[in-house]
């Protein structure tokens, strides 16, 4: 006899298995087993009435019409009690068995690439990486979810209040991002878990070395990795490329023997255009043309590199930074220069811009900042190169947020990792250490507080306790109500953002070294001590507080934005407490809290989505499909970039864990660097800390041109186009296949600030 499954499987009949539900039953009303007729006597009459309705029907029972039957005997049974406990133990299993097949759905979804979402435009869902990486992710989300949350954190992740970002990585215990110490990695070499690698001893072999640094670094953690000076690390390994082509130089020209040319004094703090070298001429124009070129190649390598060779699930490149732009040394200008030669020129056969790594020029006063500046020709290199290529970006050194800095100490300089992520001071700064230190270190985890759902919280708190009120009451009151409710509730968000990043932090301390092994036995990760474990490197990183949509947030309260007076002034209220309750939690535990900028890449698009569902569409709230990235100037208004870095700079201040201000210029900016300078110096002058220039990056995929294509390329007349834009802080592919549905939307409503100049 047999029985057919809810899958549709026939299996043997065993009524064994309906006593020990029926017996199950019974225990969890009366606490243990008393008596077991019962259960004999309904699964001898269930299989009684099974075997005639297989005789008669010739169609087996099923499990459905068995659990049925149950019910009714225990129904009527004098064991009513019993039924409800049955019915009770029946609806649960139901239940685990909905969520099982959604479970499984999910993950089949993702396994067959048919829904794919884009959440992040460095992966290529539809690979066989990504899609085993977006299947693996389903189940890793869960189970953080399920297993490692807290049921505060669980419910504001799930309620679209308290966004926890990559919560695939929270399961494992991985923290997100990582200024690698390559200053100490080149000059010392390092370990892998299959050898061991020499200090590099020429430029070429440590650019190669850094494109590999990137990538095992990269393994090691969820989110970007960063050279904070890397025109500065490269000083002593240009020196020895060119002592190599001297003495070659040498004895081409001069016919110098090994033996003579040992006698010659080298010493590795000689600059490569010092008197020394210069004396002999033809070795020295010699040895300086073939460090250029192999300067040149090494960097054309490093960039090949980046884009190539893919390191994580889903054909995902390391999202990698390189900063660059203040050293003065002749070495150190080399690097630089190249490094923008190479950007400028594209890669590959068109020509292509480059993704990776994200090229960010340091400004500095007295450094390159105006004409006369030994590094200023360097400057309008890079502004040729933003015009062309949309990299670089522009940190701000001279920043008040770093202040503190040391000059003698490019270690300290302003930098950043990611699309935006910086390292504040290190309130865990070993003695006699200078607590803005960048190196080995970076964003251990990040929050985003998604504040137009707490906006909204307090607008229906409001609305409740006035519903009954017969004064009428102002609109200028009202707004007052809302603005001092929604206070508190982000006041109480703010102090559960900080529980939750302890609570996630503590996770990631309780981890193995062995872990992230090559993180750990090299030391890119600073303070590492094993005798304290890993928290003695965790600690002197950054865990911070984001957020999502200031703009709507304020339309919610006040029903303008921070484009005006009465919005700005609330905008100011609201960062001051993210930054006064940041800094308290930093001295009260001790660890480095930060106010974060939040690039919400998918966020803006998957917190928008369910913000719709619950509130439905609201005007110049609700009516697009995304929210705007923390505190930035609505996409879509039309105003000048002076205007908006203005506006922008009132709250970058607040930040001291990232953020960024861009502004978006119709292509005709490649003639006019001049107007780009001015643009760039405004928010250098006005205290942003980083800054970035939209401007428009087609590529014909015919013929290679490059610039504003309408509908087809000017050059040749082909329609085969890639639109190059950039997601957050970062560039990717065409934004039309590589972007969300959110991000592809926000591109499309953003407007050419340039329009107003």
């Amino acid at each position: 006899m047999q029985i057919q499954k809810r899958e549709g499987q026939c299996v043997p009949f065993d009524k064994n298995k309906i006593e020990n539900a029926i017996n199950n039953a019974f225990i969890e009303v009366d606490g243990m087993l008393y008596e077991t007729d019962t259960a004999k006597d309904i699964a001898d009459e269930i299989e009684k009435i099974a075997a005639h309705n297989e005789k008669m029907i010739g169609e087996p029972i099923s499990v459905e019409q068995v659990q049925d039957l149950v019910e009714d005997y225990l129904m009527r049974s004098e064991r009513r009690d019993v039924a409800r406990a049955y019915i009770r133990y029946r609806y649960k299993r139901e239940a685990t068995r909905k969520n099982k097949m959604v479970f499984f759905d999910a993950i089949k979804e993702k396994l067959e690439a048919k829904n794919v979402q884009n959440q992040n435009a460095n992966v290529d869902e539809r690979s066989f990486g990504g899609r085993i990486g977006e299947a693996s992710g389903v189940m890793t989300k869960q189970y953080a979810l399920d297993n490692l949350l807290s049921k505060k954190a669980k419910e504001n992740h799930l309620g679209n209040r308290i966004y926890i970002h990559d919560l695939d990585a929270y399961a494992v215990g991985m923290h997100n991002c990582l200024s690698i110490p390559f200053d100490d990695l080149l000059a010392k070499g390092f370990n892998t878990r299959q050898t061991d690698v020499r200090p590099a001893g020429s430029v070429n072999t440590a650019f190669q070395l850094v494109a590999v640094i990137f990538q095992l670094q990269s393994l090691q953690q969820f989110g970007g990795v960063s050279a904070t000076h890397l025109d500065w690390t490269m000083v002593p390994y240009v020196r020895k490329s060119f002592k190599k082509h001297y003495k070659d130089g040498l004895k081409y020209f001069y016919h110098m023997f090994d033996e003579e040319i040992e006698q010659f004094e080298f010493n590795p703090d000689w600059e490569i255009t010092c008197e020394r070298y210069t004396q002999n001429d033809l070795a020295y124009t010699y040895a300086m043309d073939m460090t250029e070129k192999e300067v040149h190649q090494a960097v054309e390598g490093m960039y090949h590199n980046l884009n190539t060779l893919q390191s994580r699930s889903g054909n995902q490149l390391p999202f990698t930074s390189i900063n660059y732009g203040t050293c003065t040394l002749p070495e150190g200008r080399l690097v630089t220069k190249e490094l923008l030669n190479v950007s400028i020129e594209g890669l590959g056969k068109l020509h292509k811009t480059s993704i990776f790594p994200c090229g960010i020029f340091q400004m500095m006063k007295g450094v390159n900042r105006e004409p006369g500046d030994p590094n200023y020709d360097l400057y309008r290199l890079a502004l040729e190169s933003t015009a062309r290529r949309l990299y670089p970006n522009y940190a701000n050194v001279d920043w008040t947020g770093n202040a503190g800095y040391d000059k003698n100490d490019p270690k300290t300089y302003f930098s950043t990792m990611g699309c935006r992520t910086a390292n504040g001071a290190d309130i865990n700064a070993e003695p006699g250490t200078n607590p803005q230190t960048k190196d080995g270190r970076g964003n251990i985890c990040p929050v985003t507080i998604i504040m137009p759902t707490l906006a909204m919280e307090a607008v229906e708190q409001v609305k409740k306790e006035f519903a009954g009120s017969l004064v009428p009451q102002s609109v200028t009151w009202m707004n007052d109500q809302k603005i001092a409710t929604f206070m508190k509730i982000l006041d109480d968000a703010i102090h559960d953002a900080k529980d939750m990043l302890i609570e996630r932090f503590e996770y990631i301390c309780s981890q193995d070294a062995a872990s992230a092994k090559f993180m750990y036995e090299n030391g890119t990760m600073l303070g590492y001590k094993p005798e304290e474990g890993i928290r003695s490197a965790l600690k002197h990183g950054t865990i911070v507080i984001g957020q999502l949509g200031l703009a709507e947030t304020l339309q919610i309260l006040i029903n303008v934005d921070h484009t005006t007076e009465e919005g700005m002034k609330v905008a100011k209220q609201i960062e001051q407490l993210f930054k006064t309750r940041c800094a308290e939690f930093k001295e009260k535990y001790k660890l480095n809290f930060g106010v974060y900028y939040t690039p919400a890449e998918n966020l803006c698009y998957t917190a928008m989505k369910k913000f719709k569902d619950k509130y439905g569409e609201i005007e110049n709230v609700s009516d697009r499909e995304y929210f705007t990235n923390s505190i930035h100037v609505p996409v879509w208004k039309e105003i000048s970039p002076f205007d908006k870095i203005d506006i922008e700079a009132q709250l970058t201040g607040y930040s001291g864990a990232g953020c960024i201000t861009y502004v978006e210029l119709e292509g005709a900016v490649l003639k006019n660097l001049d107007a780009l300078e001015q643009i760039v110096n405004y928010a250098m002058d006005n205290d942003i800390p980083y800054f970035a220039i939209n401007v428009p990056n087609d590529t014909c995929l015919e013929c290679g041109w490059t610039g504003e294509i309408e509908n087809e390329c000017p050059e040749c007349g082909s329609t085969h186009i890639q639109r190059l834009r950039r997601v957050t802080g970062y560039l990717t592919g065409d934004y039309k296949t590589a972007f969300n549905k959110g991000k592809i939307a926000e591109t499309e409503d953003r407007f050419k600030h340039s329009k107003k100049l």
